[in-house]
């Protein structure tokens, strides 16, 4: 059975499906806030889609970073690690990308277990 939540006319925000939740692209609703607030924004919105799947950040599998500058690699660490569950480090990407919106500054993807 597969299970869509926030449901558009583009895309589901989380698709369940096989016992994972996956996440599309999140992006901050802030887009003049700089990398370390836009970071904790998309992060926020992890965390309530996968509450929303039934699941929470210690099951996360994989999760892939957009960065269009990679020079902000560090501020996103920031942030992330002291969201990350230390104990269940989930697989990473991080990639210098072209976002679709030139003041998003971080873009998120995700994989978890439900």
């Amino acid at each position: 059975m597969i299970k869509r939540f926030d449901v558009g006319p583009r895309m589901s925000q989380a698709v369940v499906y096989g016992g994972a939740v996956h996440i599309s692209g999140q992006v901050a609703d802030d887009r003049k806030a700089g990398v370390e607030s836009q970071t904790a924004q998309v992060l926020a919105k992890i965390d309530a889609l996968l509450k929303q799947a039934g699941s929470d950040r210690s099951k996360l599998v994989a999760v892939n970073v957009f960065l269009p500058h990679i020079v902000d690699f560090d501020a996103m660490n920031k942030v992330y690690d002291a969201w990350i569950d230390p104990k269940n480090p989930p697989a990473r990407a991080c990639v210098e990308a072209r976002l679709a919106d030139p003041d998003l500054r971080v873009e998120m993807t995700a994989i978890a277990a439900v």
